[in-house]
């Protein structure tokens, strides 16, 4: 607001980045696509996933936990979504952090003792995990992922969409290691986090953050002047080796640890952070967290703190921008759509259809009583990646008519043809270039 302009192409520019930003703007089209909604009576930063966007959700965290157990050996855990007062006391958040936490309880009948609190963070929870059984230094790295529901008492004039909630969810982790693993479990790190930007098509979005404590607020962090500048030096190192572009920031650090942060900008230019991994050389002595060393002596782990997508509702607003809706074909929520020509290909189609179910592909029917052209444009408008047009000409040799988001009309196919060339496609995870204008 208030911005001044010399010139009058200057204006007009800005005018046109503005009306590109509404036609993107994930609080509009996602509720028009109907990939999420909201509700007064339910409350702010408390969106309801409609099917379409909860199917996307899905996709995401069904990768991200494929991702991460199969390939980047991670273990999967489940823990509670509150606790005692008790447990945010040891981890430091009751004195840190309780601003910004649901406590539960009446302070008028209830002893401070009796107080539980929804969780904002998975870490705590995860520690008694690592605690449950003893770990040698062969043990490590004992790297923790869950797909954790948090709560944070957001203040309402941030609330925004899906970018800014009380409620969400995250693929978060923890990695116990050894001192002598951090360097090169931060590169792990770091490099599952560019591997799945790049999968997403959204590595060239982001820039970097190295997040740092505050040296004239130091009340609000662990530790002194030695572990902070150790810490960020560490971290400081993993992105000047990994050669990419960063920006420090003081008093953007966790209260516990220096971060690096991923960070994006909304279609209005506003930054968040989408990834991060924190480094945490401090807590394990709140918690008593120890391996056994060669010795047969206990030692004090470090922690890393990571995810390796972020939150889903912030990605999925994200993605709405970055591609204004027009999702990659393995992530939309419905991937092909098979038009009759009429009623008399009714039975074919729902062959067509049950074949491409059986392959796991997303797939309906449009038995309307309307014009091919009619669905045709309607499923362009839904920017669903491939319609599929049988007729009497489909149904004698057992093929398609095959028309994209991509291509516009790709010609008749075998249907197994077809099927085969899709499920490659999701399989790979392929982001096809858009070379047709979408039909009014």
């Amino acid at each position: 607001y208030g911005t001044a302009y010399n010139k009058k192409e200057d204006l007009k520019a800005h005018l046109e980045r503005m009306e590109e930003a509404k036609k993107r703007d994930h609080n509009k089209l996602g509720r028009e696509m109907e990939l999420f909604t909201t509700v007064d009576v339910i409350g702010q930063g408390l969106p309801l996933m409609m099917p379409k966007g909860t199917k996307m959700i899905m996709k995401l965290q069904r990768w991200i936990e494929d991702l991460e157990d199969k390939e980047w050996g991670y273990v999967r855990t489940k823990t509670p979504l509150m606790a005692k007062s008790d447990l945010y006391k040891i981890s430091g958040h009751w004195d840190h952090y309780l601003d910004g936490m649901f406590v539960l309880g009446d302070p008028e009948k209830d002893g401070e003792e009796e107080f539980m609190a929804l969780r904002p963070m998975t870490c705590p929870f995860q520690y008694y995990v690592y605690k449950a059984k003893q770990h040698s230094y062969r043990d490590l790295p004992y790297r923790m992922g869950e797909t954790s529901t948090l709560f944070r008492n957001e203040d309402s004039g941030e609330m925004h969409g899906l970018t800014r909630v009380r409620q969400f969810t995250i693929s978060e982790g923890h990695n116990v290691i050894r001192p002598d693993q951090c360097e090169e479990e931060l590169k792990a790190c770091f490099s599952l986090n560019r591997y799945v930007l790049k999968v997403l098509g959204l590595e060239n979005d982001v820039t970097y953050r190295l997040s740092k404590w505050d040296p004239k607020n130091t009340e609000k962090y662990l530790g002194d002047d030695e572990y902070w500048n150790s810490t960020q030096e560490v971290l400081r190192n993993i992105l000047i080796e990994e050669n990419v572009p960063f920006v420090e920031a003081d008093g953007e650090a966790a209260f516990y640890g220096p971060k690096i942060d991923i960070q994006a900008k909304n279609v209005y230019g506003k930054e968040d952070t989408m990834v991060t991994i924190q480094l945490d050389c401090a807590i394990a002595e709140n918690f008593d967290l120890y391996y056994i060393d060669q010795n047969g002596d206990k030692i004090r782990p470090y922690i890393i703190h990571r995810t390796s997508l972020g939150c889903y509702e912030r990605t999925l607003a994200w993605l709405i921008e970055h591609y204004a809706g027009k999702f990659p074909t393995w992530l939309c929520p419905e991937q092909v759509r098979v038009l009759p020509i009429s009623e008399k290909y009714a039975d074919y189609a729902k062959k067509v259809a049950d074949e491409l179910k059986r392959n796991d592909v997303d797939v309906t029917v449009d038995n309307r009583a309307e014009k091919i052209g009619y669905k045709i444009r309607e499923a362009q408008m839904q920017k669903i990646p491939y319609m599929l047009v049988v007729g009497e000409k489909e149904q004698e040799a057992d093929l398609v008519s095959v028309r994209s988001r991509f291509a516009g009309d790709e010609g008749v196919k075998p249907l197994g043809e077809f099927i085969d060339a899709i499920c490659e496609e999701i399989r790979t995870k392929e982001i096809r270039k858009e070379e047709v204008a979408e039909e009014k």
